[in-house]
């Protein structure tokens, strides 16, 4: 709902506060009296193109502010929270608009600054204005198939259609995925079969790098460790040896310790002697244990690092070869057998790419079938919700005096237009004169007969309140009496529940109204101003009744008026 619109040096108007309520609200005045401007303002604060000559002369800037209170869920209020606007949940929507002299504008909501697009687009979603100043709702092309989903209940049907249209979608991915994949592996597959042969020819292990560089290490100091092995062994063997000696030695003592005899006494120096030579005995008969014990380790040491002839070059060559396999595919040593499983695969992918190809190839025309199965179903029910529609909208054009006109809906399908919303084209067409063609509604139509035609579609969509306010612009133009009525009827039942505007110069439909606004033009001083009077009781009878008689008011047309207020 527009719960209130302020004005401040635009055109005419120098300052004008409006306070507005639920349903049907009347405009009137004399022609040029400013109800243009008062529109006019209200489409600059819901992001209209701004023009410096809105600016009421000698004024350096003017402003428009609009005050919606658009109901719990309102698309206003995504809109918001996608552009950064802080709000609290139920506060009103505050567009605010400012033009200098100089023609530079500047936008806010809710007091915050905005672009001049998110103002349209909040306009867009609050505001339907049909007539002169139209360019919104149901008169914009972009609408109409919203519109007629809307007036289907196709909702059912889109949700299928748009289910098929990403399945297909995704079905279009891979296979283009596969198709590139099956190329670009094509190409590489020499590349492939050789750098997997070679890999397979070294068949690399993972942490054999650090395994033979330290057998190389090993291999290389071998052969020095094997020397000095082989010397410290000369130094055991020959005439010489030490254990020779050694035994020389033993054999030495046990010829003293016999000589002396076996029955020594406890006390003295014979018994001092024996002692000597038993320790003397002892430790050489340990010194050639051990000797023997060193002379079998050396061996054993020496036939350790007794290396099969060709060892070293072979670790080196093997170790040389896997680091230059690693180099030539930038990979680390120890990444090569991953390597090796990754470019199988990729080769495999040639083999295998035919086969995966046929199957995402299969998928794709399953997903087509069924997408055309939804998108045909969406048509056949848009079509006939189209044919409906402009039935309905034939029934209300008659009393509207568009008698003579015809409306159709036009649904074009075409499989080259296919999106998550289905393939048809919808418009409204209209032909305004018998034998004339059908053509677009913002185009054929006039002023006065667009707002009239707004007003039968309006009528036949009417659903629930969708918190949009609706703007109707001299929707009475050309027209008076049943018709004037008419137009007064239709409007006071879209305003119920919700919110209608309507600048009129009937007085059947300001009756209907139960807002009444009154627009006059006066001279102060030796400037006109605009100023606008809220009507209620005898002022609003009296400005009925004018509008029934002209400048001057007979008693016969406050009676008439009082009439029409009473119907």
């Amino acid at each position: 709902m527009l719960a209130s619109l302020s004005i401040r040096d635009i055109v005419l108007i120098d300052r004008l506060d409006l306070v507005f309520q639920p349903g049907l609200s009347a405009l009137t005045g004399e022609t040029g009296a400013g109800k243009s401007i008062l529109l006019g303002a209200l489409g600059l604060a819901c992001g209209e193109r701004a023009d410096r000559a809105l600016v009421r002369a000698g004024a350096d800037q003017g402003s428009a502010i609009a005050v919606f209170e658009p109901p719990e869920g309102h698309g206003a209020f995504a809109l918001l929270a996608e552009a950064g606007i802080s709000f609290d949940p139920g506060e009103p929507v505050i567009l605010r608009r400012i033009i200098t002299a100089d023609g530079r504008s500047r936008a806010h909501v809710n007091d915050q600054p905005a672009s001049v697009g998110l103002l349209r687009a909040l306009g867009d979603v609050m505001v339907e204005i049909h007539g002169q100043h139209d360019g919104r709702g149901l008169l914009d092309p972009k609408s109409h198939k919203h519109l007629l989903d809307d007036f289907a209940r196709n909702g059912e049907r889109l949700g299928a259609v748009s289910r098929a249209w990403e399945t297909l979608s995704a079905a279009r991915k891979h296979v283009e995925k596969l198709h590139a994949d099956k190329a670009r592996a094509a190409e590489e597959e020499t590349f492939l079969r050789d750098a997997v042969d070679a890999l397979d020819a070294l068949s690399p292990r993972a942490g054999e790098e650090e395994v033979l560089a330290a057998e190389r290490r090993f291999l290389q100091q071998a052969e020095t460790a094997l020397s000095d092995l082989q010397a410290a062994s000369e130094a055991f063997s020959g005439s010489d040896a030490v254990a020779s000696r050694l035994n020389h030695a033993l054999k030495g003592l046990e010829r003293v310790k016999a000589s002396l005899g076996a029955s020594v006494s406890e006390d003295g120096a014979q018994a001092n002697a024996l002692a000597a030579l038993g320790r003397a005995s002892g430790a050489l008969e340990r010194a050639l244990i051990e000797f023997d014990e060193a002379e079998s380790a050396l061996g054993d040491a020496a036939s350790a690092f007794e290396v099969e002839p060709g060892a070293l070059e072979r670790a080196e060559e093997r170790l040389f070869a896997l680091r230059a396999l690693a180099r030539k595919h930038q990979v680390e040593v120890d990444a090569l057998p991953a390597l090796r499983a990754e470019l199988a695969d990729r080769l495999d992918a040639v083999a295998d790419g035919e086969g995966r190809a046929r199957e995402a190839e299969a998928a794709l025309k399953a997903a087509q079938s069924d997408y055309a199965r939804a998108a045909s179903a969406l048509s056949d029910a848009r079509s006939q919700a189209g044919a409906k529609l402009a039935e309905a909208v034939m029934a209300e054009l008659a009393p509207l005096k568009l008698d003579k006109a015809r409306f159709r809906v036009a649904v074009t399908s075409d499989e080259a237009r296919a999106g998550p919303s289905g393939w048809d084209a919808i418009a409204f067409e209209v032909s305004t004169n018998p034998g004339a063609p059908f053509g677009p509604l913002d185009r054929i139509a006039s002023g006065g007969e667009l707002s009239r035609f707004a007003l039968a579609l309006k009528v036949c969509l009417a659903g629930p309140d969708s918190g949009i306010v609706m703007v109707f612009d001299e929707v009475d133009q050309g027209v008076g009496g049943a018709v004037a009525d008419a137009v007064g009827h239709r409007l006071a039942r879209l305003a119920e529940g919700g919110q209608a505007l309507v600048v009129t110069h009937s007085p059947q439909v300001a009756a209907r109204a139960g807002h009444h606004w009154k627009i006059a033009k006066a001279a102060e001083g030796e400037e006109m101003r605009t100023r606008v009077v809220a009507l209620d009781g005898k002022e609003r009878r009296e400005e009925i009744a004018r509008m029934l008689s002209g400048a001057e008011v007979t008693e016969a047309a406050r009676a008439a008026a009082d009439e029409l207020m009473a119907s």
